[in-house]
């Protein structure tokens, strides 16, 4: 007899020679693919700074040694005469760590990607990163929770009870703590959405501030008198919020009143005054301006105009500017201003 016809565990010694230089052979062509693969993916990413090639490098790192090997060894027992426990278990091995290997994989594109958002946000809105980095974190145990389960059911386990359990779990747990739960998606629709970002000047009802925070709980803003306003995010969002910082220009109206004794050419002249005024300015579009009624006291005239800015500083000395121009060339015109007068008629009675 031959000694490569030698029988052993009810194979040739040919067989096994053929089957471990399948799994070598095997080996060594998948941890060439993944040296490879990784030096130029790295090797592009560093020259390129592509986001692509930065996560194919990453996943080619987070390529385990074991799963390489077991994938070898497991084609190199395909071509075997194995019995059928063992080929049973050396299937369910495989796709345990293949399982294994795929979460790491998943893991590695969810932190990619968070690392992603989380350098965008830094720039935009740093107090959302927390918020980011938390469903970053959920998205990581969903994807092991997954790998999980598909584990314990590829070793026999019965999972559906598991599953009902945990979801019993989760009611309870979602009842108990709802009121997180609720400030907790709340903080996410805040990061998702973006009605405000740390920074903006918002009305909450008759409530006004700077946001300088922006929590898993609640949104922190700093009131115009000094104090910290400390909203529930919840509560937040049911309410209507008035974003200062997101406007493009500013509206501005004002009404002022001359005398009753104004003759009427002075009184027809005074909207295109007004108009001249206001557009000799800078970052202004005028509107209008009108006679707009009779008052008790005065002559109203309204005003309307736009600043092209939403810098609450400049609207102010827009309209301070404004305000000046007029005094001076009512003054210069001798056009009067109207105040609050009274008139009282004394009538002598003769003796």
């Amino acid at each position: 007899m031959a000694v490569l016809d030698f029988t052993y565990y009810g194979n040739t010694l040919l067989t096994w020679l053929i089957a471990g230089g399948i799994a070598a052979g095997a080996w060594f062509v998948l941890l060439a693919v993944r040296r490879v693969g990784l030096r130029r993916a790295c090797a592009r990413a560093e020259r390129t700074g592509s986001p692509l090639a930065s996560l194919v490098s990453r996943l080619f790192a987070g390529t385990g040694g074991v799963f390489l090997v077991v994938v070898s060894l497991y084609a190199g027992l395909r071509f075997l005469q194995i019995p059928a426990a063992v080929e049973q278990g050396a299937a369910a091995a495989a796709i345990l760590v293949a399982l294994i290997q795929v979460a790491l994989w998943g893991d590695v594109l969810v932190r990619h990607f968070i690392s992603r958002v989380v350098e965008r946000r830094t720039e935009e809105d740093a107090s959302s990163v927390a918020t980011v980095s938390i469903l970053g974190f959920i998205g990581r145990v969903a994807v092991w929770s997954l790998a999980l389960l598909l584990a314990l059911d590829n070793l026999g386990f019965n999972i559906s009870a598991l599953l009902a359990g945990l979801g019993i779990g989760g009611v309870a747990v979602a009842l108990a703590a709802q009121n997180v739960l609720g400030d907790l998606f709340a903080s996410i629709a805040i990061a998702l959405d973006k009605p405000f970002a740390v920074g903006d000047f918002i009305a909450v009802g008759d409530m006004t501030g700077t946001v300088n925070y922006v929590g898993i709980k609640t949104t922190r803003v700093r009131a115009l008198s000094g104090e910290q306003l400390v909203f529930s995010n919840t509560d937040l969002l049911q309410s209507r919020i008035r974003n200062f910082k997101r406007m493009n220009e500013r509206r501005t109206v004002f009404s002022l009143g001359v005398t009753y004794q104004t003759p009427g050419d002075v009184l027809a002249e005074i909207p295109g005054l007004l108009r001249t005024i206001i557009e000799a300015r800078d970052g202004v579009r005028f509107d209008r301006a009108h006679f707009a009624r009779y008052g008790d006291f005065a002559l109203i005239f309204e005003v309307v105009y736009y600043v092209l800015s939403a810098d609450y500083t400049v609207y102010m000395d827009t309209q301070q500017t404004v305000n000046l121009e007029i005094f001076r060339e009512f003054e210069r015109r001798g056009i009067e201003f109207a105040y609050p007068t009274h008139t009282v008629i004394l009538q002598r009675n003769a003796t």
